[in-house]
C-alpha cells in the first residue's frame, strides 16, 4: 500500500533535492551509502539507549536516502543492476540495525526477553520475506503478490511508533507501550506476508512445471 501510494508522492518531493545533488557532482551509489551509514548509526547508538525520539529522528532523516538514489539515477539515465544490487543490499542492512537495535533495548536496560525476541523475530522475518521473492524471481517465477506488510509497512509502523515511544521522556505519559504494541504488529505482519509469498511461490512452480511437462509432451508428440 505504501509502495504503491507514498512513493510516488515523497518521489515528487525528492526530487528537486536530487537534482541539487547531481549537480554537486554526488553520485547515486554514495547516497546509499551515507544513507545506510546514517540509519544504521541511529538505530545502534540511539536505540541500545532508550533515546527512541532522537534516534527516529536520525533515522528518519537518512532513511529517504531510498528514494534519493533512485531519482539521481532516474534522472542522470544511467540505472543499472549495480546499483539496484547494493540498495536492496544495504536495505537489508538498515533494517536489520533498526531491530537489532530494539533487541539490545529489551535485552539490556528494557529489561524484556519476550520483546527482545519479538524484536529479532521482526528482523529475522523480515530479511526472509525480502528473500522469497528474491529467490523466486531467481527461478523465473514472478511472485505475483506483494503480502500484507513490506519494507515500507514495516518501517513507518516501527519507526512512528519508536519516535511517539521516545515522548515518554519528555512527560508524555503511557505512550511508551506503543512500541510493544507496534513489534508485534510487525511480527504478525511479516508472518502472515511470508506465508503469503511462499503459498505463492509453491502454485506458481507448480503452473510452471506443469506448463512445461505440457510443453514437453506436445514436442514428444510431433
Amino acid at each position: 500500500m505504501l509502495n504503491k501510494y507514498a512513493r510516488a508522492f515523497f518521489t515528487r518531493v525528492l526530487t528537486p533535492f536530487a537534482a541539487f545533488l547531481i549537480r554537486r557532482g554526488v553520485s547515486p551509489d554514495t547516497v546509499t551509502l551515507i544513507g545506510t551509514a546514517g540509519v544504521v548509526a541511529g538505530a545502534l547508538v540511539f536505540y541500545p539507549m532508550g533515546e527512541f525520539f532522537w534516534g527516529t529522528v536520525v533515522i528518519t532523516l537518512f532513511v529517504f536516502s531510498d528514494l534519493v538514489d533512485g531519482n539521481m539515477a532516474r534522472q542522470l539515465g544511467r540505472s543499472s543492476r549495480w546499483g539496484a544490487f547494493l540498495d536492496s543490499t544495504l536495505d537489508r542492512v538498515a533494517d536489520g540495525a533498526i531491530f537489532g537495535g530494539f533487541a539490545l533495548w529489551y535485552a539490556g536496560a528494557g529489561d524484556d526477553n519476550v520483546l527482545c525476541a519479538v524484536s529479532i523475530f521482526c528482523l529475522a522475518s523480515g530479511q526472509v520475506v525480502s528473500y522469497t521473492k528474491a529467490r523466486g524471481e531467481s527461478i523465473g517465477l514472478p511472485v505475483a503478490v506483494n503480502g500484507l506488510v513490506e519494507r515500507a509497512e514495516r518501517l513507518v509502523v516501527s519507526l512512528v511508533a519508536a519516535g511517539l515511544a521516545g515522548l515518554h521522556a519528555f512527560g508524555v505519559p503511557g505512550i511508551q507501550y506503543l512500541l510493544p504494541i507496534a513489534l508485534w504488529i510487525v511480527a504478525v505482519g511479516s508472518l502472515v506476508t511470508l506465508v503469503q509469498r511462499v503459498v505463492t511461490v509453491r502454485r506458481e512452480a507448480a503452473e510452471a512445471d506443469a506448463a512445461a511437462q505440457r510443453s514437453q509432451g506436445t514436442e514428444a508428440a510431433t
